[in-house]
């Protein structure tokens, strides 16, 4: 994996997972815990994910041809998932349904574990981001060292994650409402670009 493509596939992971936007909805699945158990959902959720993701990088290929599906369709169906994501990033309409997550999860029966469900999934590994991983994983043209290297960027992803849920209340003190909401349709315009290219290279793929 080239220079550009790690920070090209960086860019992707942490715009479709957003975790400067999931940090007001971890702290309200963690609002009931002490600091140590806060901290300790925390490095689950991170870890979690991490190999969520890493199963769908090392077992989406084989997936995609046990289900007969060509990749240039499922960059093509990808793409448009990832437009539908930034969609909603950009019209602000991701966080209510994260918050609506969140919500639903406290009304259940709060012996399950939030770091699992719905921290890790489906709200840092759900299927905008698995699709990305896929997508990536396709382009490192399964060569060893291009898995490793994307290996490498979920897990710098997922410390990412990790550090703004350690600081989230810091955070969200600092960035305020408003900043939130900005920052959370800039990065919405980027990932929506790169799903047009996703898009637009699945189509020239299956028509060249």
């Amino acid at each position: 994996m080239t220079g550009d493509a790690f920070i090209v596939g960086f860019v992707t992971l942490f715009v479709t997972i957003d975790p400067v936007g999931l940090a007001p909805v971890f702290l309200t699945l963690t609002g009931g815990l002490d600091a140590p158990a806060r901290r300790a959902s925390a490095f689950k959720a991170s870890l979690y994910a991490f190999a969520i993701l890493s199963f769908f990088i090392i077992a989406g290929d084989w997936l995609l041809r046990w289900l007969e599906v060509s990749l240039a369709a499922f960059r093509i169906s990808g793409g448009l998932l990832l437009f539908w994501i930034a969609f909603e990033m950009i019209f602000e309409k991701r966080a209510n349904r994260d918050e609506q997550t969140a919500d639903v999860a406290l009304g259940k029966d709060r012996i399950r574990d939030v770091a699992a469900v719905p921290l890790a999934i489906p709200l840092m590994a759900g299927p905008g981001a698995i699709t990305a991983v896929i997508l990536l994983a396709s382009e490192s043209q399964r060569d060893l060292l291009g898995l490793v290297s994307l290996l490498g960027l979920v897990a710098l992803v997922a410390c990412v994650c990790l550090l703004v849920f350690l600081t989230a209340t810091s955070l969200a003190r600092f960035l305020g409402t408003t900043g939130q909401h900005v920052l959370s349709r800039m990065l919405g315009v980027i990932l929506s670009a790169l799903a047009v290219q996703y898009v637009a290279d699945g189509i020239r793929a299956l028509w060249p």
